[in-house]
């Protein structure tokens, strides 16, 4: 086992290289320079001011150069005014260094945000608190639900109760989250007057009933479908099963063979659909944190995107890319637990 997480943190290294590499790439590409130049100076502004601001600020440097001062392994250089040659930091507002130093993504300084004038954790960290309380709320909210009712549904197959459960499963994964998010707030804001104009006003640090009830069910509504119906159709394939039926002929009764034996192996599969989620819970609720302005890590993607906030946007794409491979990690650990024929190769 000790051997398998090195490789795969290995692999997890190299695949987070590359795809910063790539995003470095793309959002460092001519027009969005020019869009960041724009944002940052006046919409008016001469093609050869523009240029000028992009010199000034470092963007005109060698390509590899200011990756690698992102990533922390070359000294990150301070801007040199031409005329009187006396070297001042990029952004003021950042506190930066006007002497060349090791201060990257390694280092723990992932740079600064030219949108929110801050340091990009400053802005970040709180964004991914507002977002992993909405995650862990959504995940307790939807997951007991969800596995109960695949469950039931998978160990009743035909039935109507079955049928039932099965119909508003494809119900609510066939509503698409911006659907669902309308609804909601017409029954909760204008039928049952409970939020009070409040919904959209969601923030980390003010947190009530009324402005998080929305954010939280809009999303687990979506999800709850999906890891039913995988639940559902995992314990159909494993309630026929032969050993199933070995067991039943042995005299166990139905609720003890459920337990005992059928329940862990039908687990597997929404295991890794529940895993999955993770993922797009921290990027796919970008629709859910617009809609109700919550202040979480969508929203501050959105206005990164919207306003080319380079160093946001390469830190976004980090803190994605990291979720991504440590819960596939996570899911291919969980796997030789949850079933014990399974061996790490």
């Amino acid at each position: 086992m000790a051997s398998f997480l090195l490789r795969r943190l290995g692999a997890m290294a190299l695949t987070m290289l590359c795809l910063t590499l790539i995003v470095f790439y793309l959002v460092n590409l001519e027009p969005n320079l020019k869009k960041l130049a724009i944002s940052q100076t006046e919409m008016h502004t001469s093609a050869e001011h523009l240029e000028s601001w992009l010199v000034k600020n470092g963007y005109r440097r060698p390509f590899l150069e200011r990756y690698a001062a992102w990533l922390g392994v070359w000294p990150k250089r301070p801007n040199v005014d031409p005329a009187t040659g006396v070297a001042t930091p990029r952004f003021n507002y950042c506190d930066e260094a006007s002497t060349p130093v090791l201060s990257g993504v390694l280092e723990g300084d992932f740079g600064c945000s030219t949108k929110f004038k801050v340091k990009v954790w400053t802005k970040l960290g709180p964004s991914l608190l507002a977002t992993g309380l909405l995650m862990f709320w959504v995940m307790l909210t939807m997951v007991p639900v969800a596995l109960v009712v695949g469950i039931v549904s998978g160990m009743r197959e035909g039935s109507k109760l079955d049928r039932v459960l099965s119909i508003l499963s494809i119900a609510t994964t066939s509503t698409p989250e911006y659907v669902s998010g309308v609804v909601l707030t017409i029954i909760f804001a204008t039928w049952l007057h409970w939020l009070n104009g409040s919904a959209a006003s969601a923030t980390g640090d003010h947190i009530t009933f009324y402005n998080f009830t929305l954010p939280v069910l809009t999303p687990a509504i979506y999800g709850m479908g999906y890891v039913a119906r995988m639940t559902r159709a995992s314990m159909i394939e494993v309630m026929n099963a032969q050993y199933i039926r070995t067991a039943r002929l042995k005299g166990l009764s139905f609720t003890g063979v459920v337990l005992k034996h059928a329940l862990r192996n039908a687990l597997i599969a929404p295991f890794t659909v529940i895993m999955l989620l993770f993922p797009w819970l921290l990027t796919g609720v970008v629709i859910v944190e617009v809609m109700f302005r919550y202040q979480g890590f969508g929203l501050a993607l959105v206005d990164a995107a919207g306003n080319n906030d380079i160093d946001l946007l390469l830190s976004c794409s980090l803190v994605s890319v990291t979720l991504v491979l440590a819960t596939q990690l996570i899911s291919d650990i969980g796997y030789a637990y949850l079933n014990p024929r399974i061996r790490v190769q």
